[in-house]
């Protein structure tokens, strides 16, 4: 494959083409453009919400993202949703009841977006402050439709706590995880990266064959698998999770190492 090209590059945000500082480098840029300015389209796909998004906007100013894991697609130029899948009130209120009477101390808070709720127990990492951010009861959280349903245990370790989440919800909804902490994201059934991705390349009139995605964590897991399977590549970065290594086809520097740019550039 030493003459392969991508027609269609995709890369995950955090740990990935973020450097730890959240900022993207000037050579990661430069090479961005480099490739789309060879009509060569370029993905974001991240368990962000739209909401986080208005910083890389500033930076990249163009390409499609496809948000919260796949359930929400939005446009970067015009900044408006494409397409998106949504956990249903239904479902967001089944798996919750179920999942407090397994482990009450489990905490929740839902992600429409551009708003985020989260009951008064549940501790925010980020953005506490932020606008659209508030405390609610759980009752009112799951009456509308939401992007995913986040759930927080501070006891249990992350792969216990995230194998639990997946015993409860079996087939009503799609868990994954991209954090060091206990926190499962939720999202509708059959919604990852991957199927988020799918319809973008489709959109493009592109294959996994074509694509070459970059990831670091578990939640990149079903892209890092569809484009593998169609013969595509799947980089991982060099801090990546284990069980992200075991399905990638190559490997790049770290995020603090413009690990992206460095894999681009020698294509």
């Amino acid at each position: 494959m030493s003459d392969w090209r991508p027609r269609l590059i995709v890369s995950d945000m955090d740990g990935t083409l973020l450097r730890p500082d959240e900022t993207v480098s000037e050579a990661t840029v430069v090479e961005l453009e480099r490739w789309r300015a060879d009509g060569v389209p370029v993905v974001l796909a991240t368990g962000r919400p739209p909401r986080w998004m208005h910083d890389i906007r500033k930076v990249l100013r163009f390409g499609t993202a496809v948000c919260c894991n796949g359930a929400v697609i939005i446009d970067l130029e015009r900044f408006e949703v494409l397409d998106q899948e949504l956990l249903s009130p239904g479902t967001l209120r089944t798996i919750s009841t179920e999942l407090r009477r397994r482990q009450p101390d489990t905490w929740f808070a839902v992600e429409y977006g551009q708003q985020f709720r989260h009951e008064p127990t549940y501790k925010p990492r980020w953005d506490v402050d932020a606008p659209g951010v508030a405390e609610a009861g759980l009752e009112e959280m799951v009456t509308a439709p939401a992007a995913k349903l986040l759930a927080r245990h501070e006891l249990l370790s992350p792969d216990e706590f995230v194998a639990i989440v997946d015993d409860v919800i079996g087939g009503l909804a799609t868990v994954t995880h991209s954090s060091s902490d206990a926190l499962a994201e939720i999202s509708a059934p059959g919604v990852t990266k991957a199927s988020g991705l799918a319809k973008v390349a489709a959109g493009h009139g592109i294959g996994p064959e074509d694509v070459v995605v970059f990831g670091d964590m578990p939640n990149d897991i079903a892209a890092f698998e569809w484009v593998r399977a169609g013969g595509g590549r799947a980089v991982a970065m060099a801090s990546a999770h284990p069980d992200l290594m075991a399905v990638a086809t190559d490997v790049t520097g770290s995020n603090d190492e413009d690990g992206v740019a460095a894999f681009l550039a020698a294509l």
